[in-house]
């Protein structure tokens, strides 16, 4: 299945899911601009279930809208598990969301570096159960295809967190 198949299937899976079980839904997104709101949103009915998607491509943006740490981010980077833990929890308790995802990675073609390469995303998936945390090393398939592999994991992680 190509991606783009992959990401409207898991989106229709997603509303129909999170609608049965009255469960709702909030995106914290940097590396996919929106994308994965954007996903959901495409599919009829997505009002049910999806509350609100938080866009954060900066760090200032990360501190004011989802409460990451200055510190987090100083310490660990913007491209880091903590940064994506402290996204998804943030946008779950803000929006008061059952399940908040969070994307944060470098999709190129720059910004990569020895330790952090092009491809590198972290993913948090912050729900009742607790926060779960996934890393994906991509490589260099183009901008193009990070973002889309990267709103596929996402998608993926909250159909994996549905509430019940």
């Amino acid at each position: 299945m190509s991606g783009e198949a992959a990401k409207s299937s898991l989106a229709a899976a997603i509303v129909e899911r999170y609608a049965a079980a009255n469960g709702t839904i909030a995106t914290a997104e940097s590396c996919t601009g929106g994308m994965v709101a954007a996903a959901l949103t495409d599919i009829a009915g997505s009002s049910v279930v999806f509350d609100r998607g938080f866009v954060t491509y900066s760090n200032a943006a990360k501190m004011a809208m989802l409460g990451v740490g200055e510190a987090t981010l100083a310490t660990f980077g913007a491209v880091s598990e903590e940064t994506a833990r402290e996204m998804a929890e943030g946008a779950r308790s803000r929006s008061g969301v059952d399940v908040a995802v969070s994307i944060t990675g470098i999709a190129g073609p720059g910004g990569g570096s020895a330790t952090k390469p092009v491809g590198l995303v972290h993913f948090a998936c912050a729900g009742p159960a607790g926060t779960n945390h996934r890393k994906e090393l991509f490589g260099d398939p183009g901008r193009a295809a990070i973002r889309l592999a990267s709103t596929v994991v996402a998608l993926e992680m909250l159909l994996e967190a549905l509430p019940g």
